[in-house]
C-alpha cells in the first residue's frame, strides 16, 4: 500500500498570481520558454505547485506532462514547499559514517514527513544532501544557513526545540 504524503494547501496570493501572469506574457511566444518560466515561476511561489504548472501549461499550450518533466528531472527545483525551517541533513560518507542516517531517521519520525516534505503547518521542511564542506564536524545537519555538528540522535529534540 502506497504511503500518503502529506502536503501543505497551496495558498497563492493574487499578488504571486498577477507576477506569474506577467512572466507568462513576457515568455508566451518563445520556444525555449520553459525553463525560463519554471524558473521564475518558483522565484514567485518558493517551489512548483501543481496548480501553477497547469496555470503556465493553460496560459502557453506548454504540455503539462513536458512541464512536470522538466520539473523533475533538474533538482534545482521542488515541487513540495519548503519550511520556514528548512531542514538538511547530510548522508555524505564522512557524516554517514559517523551516523547521520540515524540523525535523518529521527527526524523523519519526530517531524512526521519524509524528505522532500513539509509539515503541514508550514514550518519544517526535511531535505537529504551529499556534502556541505563541513566534514571535520560530521555528523552534520542545516537548519536554513545554521550548521549543527558533531551531532547524535539525542541532540534533534533539543535543536527542534529552538525553533517551535
Amino acid at each position: 500500500m502506497a504511503e500518503k504524503k502529506q502536503t501543505v494547501p497551496f495558498s497563492g496570493t493574487k499578488e504571486q498570481e498577477e507576477k506569474l501572469m506577467q512572466v507568462i506574457a513576457e515568455h508566451r511566444d518563445d520556444p525555449g520558454a520553459t525553463m525560463p518560466l519554471l524558473q521564475k515561476a518558483q522565484e514567485i511561489y518558493g517551489y512548483l505547485p501543481r496548480e501553477v504548472l497547469k496555470k503556465i501549461s493553460d496560459e502557453t499550450m506548454i504540455p503539462l506532462e513536458k512541464l512536470y518533466g522538466v520539473a523533475t528531472f533538474y533538482s534545482q527545483f521542488s515541487l513540495n514547499p519548503k519550511g520556514k525551517y528548512r531542514i538538511s541533513v547530510c548522508l555524505g560518507t564522512a557524516c554517514y559514517v559517523k551516523g547521520s542516517g540515524d540523525i535523518y531517521n529521527a527526524l523523519t519520525e519526530k517531524l512526521n514527513i519524509s524528505g522532500g516534505e513539509c509539515t503541514p503547518d508550514g514550518k519544517f521542511s526535511l531535505d537529504a544532501c551529499r556534502c556541505v564542506g563541513a566534514c571535520g564536524l560530521a555528523p552534520v545537519m542545516l537548519v536554513n544557513d545554521e550548521v549543527y555538528g558533531r551531532l547524535t540522535v539525542d541532540d534533534v529534540d533539543d535543536i527542534l526545540a529552538k525553533y517551535e
